[in-house]
């Protein structure tokens, strides 16, 4: 049967979301790059930044998601956007002027994910108004996809512009790219800025009542728990890994770039996989292709102690795209299956907000230890918590699923 085409307005929505999503991926991999190359910041500094990026959605991801179901989704977006736009010409402006220190740019990497907070929980309700209710999976797809794109190409270009152009090149196309967004926006229907209606109860209870859903289940808890064990070594991971990968393994700004973007384009990988996986294993065996696929990434990148080569650091960068997008895409699935159609915009604000706040505690861990211990020491501790966060799932009830538990969701 011939599927219809999803309407223009989403259309707009989607290719928005591809310049947003690009934009922050071109200012993320762009900012450690110019910490390293024009201020020579360490591991301490690069975690203290990378800290300051995450932040935000360990602070505001509730608080906004809130305002997502209070606001009209369009204006939410739009300021949100907005924010990211003048933080990144803020960027530009000190680059220009000899105010140029760590400070400023974690200050305005932390301004900047307010408005990356802001966009995503937004953008997930405006994608009911634009498409029909049986095109709903097929547009969640696109805007995945979108997303995957733009983690593939965003580094290797923002490697790229920083080696041959210099830092001011890669910022000014995130600008321009972070104005498209708006555009795209600006353009959408009235239908797109409908209100939804307010909670009759306090949110913080509801909030409440999600997270206890999700800790008495012995199915969501160790998901939950694996997730957050997993961001934590993941963005330690990402805190040494520009420093060590120029300066210990002689990688370019280009070639850090290209590392980077092998992530977008496992994520690629796991996406149009996902399905076939699905259809041919077990459910637990398939869940458990993401956290075994980082313990696999983690010793790639700790071999280039003994064989320093960018392939295996392209490797490690691959294996946590795939393998994860595997885990985002089952384990969503499963949760879904699980909770009440009531109380499933909580229970996900619990695991955003979960795996979120690992993140700056991750990266401040990678540069603590880093700046103290060396490079070696924190790439060993990287590989114990993906081990770690392996043996959490692989001991739960969840790795010996063969389907979608049925009845559990009432």
């Amino acid at each position: 049967m011939r599927t219809s085409p999803l309407p223009p307005a989403f259309s707009r929505l989607a290719w928005s979301n591809l310049a947003a999503q690009s934009a922050e991926q071109l200012s993320l991999t762009a900012a450690p790059l110019v910490a390293v190359l024009m201020l020579g910041a360490g591991p301490g500094d690069i975690g203290a930044l990378a800290a300051f990026q995450t932040l935000p959605f360990l602070l505001l991801s509730l608080p906004l998601g809130v305002l997502a179901d209070r606001l009209p989704r369009r204006r939410l977006m739009l300021w949100s956007e907005a924010l990211r736009c003048l933080a990144l010409l803020g960027l530009l402006l000190v680059l220009h002027s000899s105010a140029l220190n760590i400070g400023w740019m974690a200050a305005l990497g932390f301004a900047g994910a307010i408005g990356t907070v802001g966009f995503s929980v937004a953008a997930p309700g405006l994608v009911p108004l634009l498409a029909q209710r049986a095109a709903l999976a097929r547009a969640n797809a696109r805007l995945e996809l979108a997303r995957s794109t733009a983690f593939a190409a965003g580094p290797a270009v923002a490697g790229a512009l920083v080696s041959w152009a210099g830092a001011t090149a890669a910022f000014s196309v995130a600008v321009l790219l972070s104005a498209g967004a708006i555009a795209m926006l600006l353009r959408l229907p009235e239908l797109a800025i409908a209100r939804t209606p307010t909670r009759k109860r306090h949110p913080l209870r509801e909030i409440a009542e999600g997270a206890s859903f999700v800790w008495r289940s012995d199915l969501l808890r160790p998901v939950v728990v694996t997730g957050m064990v997993f961001n934590s070594a993941w963005f330690a991971l990402q805190a040494i890994y520009v420093p060590y990968a120029m300066r210990e393994l002689g990688l370019g700004s280009g070639a850090v770039g290209f590392t980077l973007a092998l992530y977008g384009a496992g994520m690629i990988a796991g996406a149009l996989t996902t399905a076939r996986v699905m259809a041919v294993l077990p459910l637990g065996r398939a869940i458990q292709i993401g956290p075994v696929a980082g313990v696999l990434a983690a010793a790639s990148l700790a071999a280039t102690l003994v064989i320093p080569h960018a392939a295996l650091a392209g490797l490690c960068f691959f294996l946590l795209g795939a393998g994860p997008m595997v885990w985002t895409i089952t384990t969503t699935t499963l949760r879904q299956s699980m909770t009440p159609d009531a109380m499933l915009g909580r229970v996900s604000a619990v695991f955003l907000t979960a795996n979120a706040g690992a993140r700056p505690v991750g990266a401040a861990l990678g540069g603590l230890v880093g700046s103290r211990w060396g490079t070696s020491a924190c790439l060993l501790m990287v590989l114990a918590g993906f081990i770690l966060q392996a043996a959490i799932i692989l001991r739960s009830r969840v790795a010996r699923l063969r389907q979608l538990p049925a009845g559990e969701s009432t």
